[in-house]
């Protein structure tokens, strides 16, 4: 059971238009934003931060984005955001070897060390304490630019800011999420959890 229950999506009508980002995204309106929306400057600025962090500028794709989200949630223990990050890299074009082994990325062949290098740096930035250092920079700066390595960032801190949220707010995961989870994560032990 959720701490804070979601309100309906006609709620408030902002916050309805932006979401329609989200019926792209994960092909619904996260439980998390409807919750958010309690405070209608919070679910705005939230989805406006969402659409920044990830829209591509430069070689980080879509689907690499969620799949950084998801390493920053499998790092925090975030069942709802793994859940939402793999689903959003099903629909954002992730190889199937890759969602099938995204568990292990690093000696997975369908990783590329470029992609290797921003899943680690995401592991790392995602860990208490902070984890990054001169290895992971040294790694990060022989694939990517400075641009691109902001826009990862931007993707593991929304994620951490969602991972706290959703964790602590114990919000319900929705059906199609689950779905998700279950096909991609469960053969490691995926469960809702306490996203009942």
């Amino acid at each position: 059971m959720p701490l804070v229950t979601p309100l309906s999506a006609e709620h408030d009508e902002t916050t309805k238009e932006l979401a329609l980002f989200f019926n792209e995204t994960l092909g619904f309106c996260p439980n998390s934003v409807l919750t958010m929306q309690r405070r209608p400057d919070i679910s705005r600025a939230f989805i406006n931060l969402n659409k920044a962090v990830m829209a591509n500028q430069g070689r980080v794709t879509s689907a690499l984005k969620r799949m950084i989200a998801w390493v920053s949630s499998n790092a925090t223990g975030c069942r709802y955001c793994q859940a939402h990050a793999i689903r959003a890299a099903e629909r954002y074009g992730a190889e199937q070897e890759q969602l099938d082994n995204i568990w292990e990325y690093r000696t997975h062949p369908s990783f590329s060390d470029a992609e290797r290098a921003a899943l680690d740096f995401s592991l790392a930035a995602s860990q208490v304490p902070n984890a990054v250092d001169a290895k992971i920079k040294e790694a990060l700066y022989k694939y990517w630019d400075e641009g691109e390595i902001v826009e990862m960032l931007g993707v593991i801190s929304l994620f951490g800011y969602l991972n706290r949220w959703n964790d602590s707010m114990g919000t319900t995961l929705e059906e199609d999420a689950i779905d998700s989870g279950n096909q991609y994560l469960g053969k490691h032990g995926f469960e809702v959890g306490k996203h009942v």
